[in-house]
């Protein structure tokens, strides 16, 4: 059996941390302007956006933490927590222990904070130590990193290997049938990338979804247990639907965020590796992001008998009519994008390798625009 700690890589140097989680920062930031790229293009509603945008400032955040986790990596106070271990193969990704490390942090982060000095304390026993000692405060500044890592924390609304199911009421279709959408969050251990997924559903229920003490719970239990990377959209929406029969899922959308390919930290295989190499990018412009939308829409309506009297409605889903193609995938459509700065598009552009051309690109300039190819 392959030991997945094999694809693991440890930076345990200072500068390549921060220019790490640099990367990301800019990466995040870039991603939501592709989301709002996408809604202005139709290719999804602004109550989506909003939730995916939000999922994305939840990385950003996730990111922030972490680095000031490992502000000190590779100096003499950083060998007390080790170093960050990403997935230097499958998704360019810190691995999911990671996350859950964070989270048990989080959950103790007001005892540490409340026994720790304060930032100006620390600050001033730094200047103290450099004007007066003449010596590099290494110990305060290592104090310092895990203060602000703490703070991260406590702010909370960080992306965590489980964000559970929320409902957004989107309107009333009659008096006894109503729109919501639900959207749930995991970052997958099989692959250490972050997915989101958004369900439009109609409620048809006597009491609204998210105001149900028995329903709702059920919910929220039954789609985080079908929150696997390995299931099929197709799956995962027949198997709600038929679990529950007064929820109708009109739609379910499931998006990858990842893998981030760089030629500085990851080691994939396949094209973008080599169009890195050949881009010689300068710092910051060396990496490229994968991103794939995954949809499944309800075609019809039929109704079924369930008991001697009654009968339930039960959808259909559109399956991808080309090829055949809809029964591999069980999604109405797939759709691939890339997002990566100017320079390793112009080599990609170029070298033009086989599969890229129904790749949608979305390009960063130098002053930060995001433009679609």
């Amino acid at each position: 059996m392959t030991d997945p700690t094999n694809d693991h890589n440890g930076i345990t140097d200072t500068f390549a941390s921060r220019r790490y989680f640099r990367k990301f920062e800019t990466i995040t930031g870039h991603l939501i302007r592709v989301a709002a790229q996408m809604q202005a293009e139709g290719d999804i509603s602004k109550a989506q956006v909003q939730v995916v945008t939000r999922y994305l400032l939840a990385l950003t955040f996730t990111f922030r933490a972490l680095s000031m986790k490992y502000l000190l990596v590779g100096r003499d106070m950083g060998k007390f927590l080790g170093w960050l271990e990403m997935d230097k193969r499958d998704s360019g990704f810190p691995v999911a222990a990671e996350l859950m490390t964070m989270a048990n942090d989080a959950q103790q982060a007001a005892s540490h904070l409340a026994n720790m000095p304060s930032v100006e304390a620390l600050k001033d026993d730094m200047v103290r130590q450099i004007v007066g000692d003449r010596k590099i405060p290494t110990k305060a500044q290592f104090a310092l990193s895990q203060r602000l890592y703490y703070e991260e924390l406590s702010k909370g609304q960080m992306f965590w290997v489980r964000n559970d199911p929320e409902c957004l009421w989107q309107g009333n279709i009659s008096d006894n049938r109503r729109q919501f959408l639900v959207h749930w969050a995991v970052y997958d251990r099989q692959v250490n990338l972050p997915v989101i997924y958004l369900m439009e559903l109609e409620d048809t229920g006597g009491t609204a979804l998210p105001k149900d003490q028995n329903r709702w719970p059920e919910v929220q239990a039954h789609l985080m247990s079908q929150a696997l990377n390995g299931l099929k959209l197709l799956t995962i929406a027949k198997g709600f639907d038929e679990d529950f029969d007064d929820l109708h899922p009109k739609s379910l959308r499931r998006i990858h965020v990842g893998p981030m390919y760089s030629h500085e930290f990851t080691e994939q295989s396949g094209p973008l590796r080599s169009v890195l190499e050949e881009a010689r990018a300068p710092e910051g412009q060396d990496w490229a992001l994968v991103w794939t939308t995954e949809e499944l829409e309800s075609e019809r309506v039929t109704e079924e008998k369930s008991g001697w009297f009654s009968t339930v409605e039960r959808e259909v889903f559109a399956l991808d009519p080309f090829g055949g193609r809809g029964a591999d995938t069980g999604a109405t459509r797939t759709e691939r994008s890339i997002i990566l700065p100017q320079r390793p598009f112009q080599v990609l552009a170029e070298k033009n390798p086989p599969g890229f051309a129904d790749v949608r690109k979305f390009v960063v300039s130098p002053a930060g625009r995001v433009l679609r190819y």
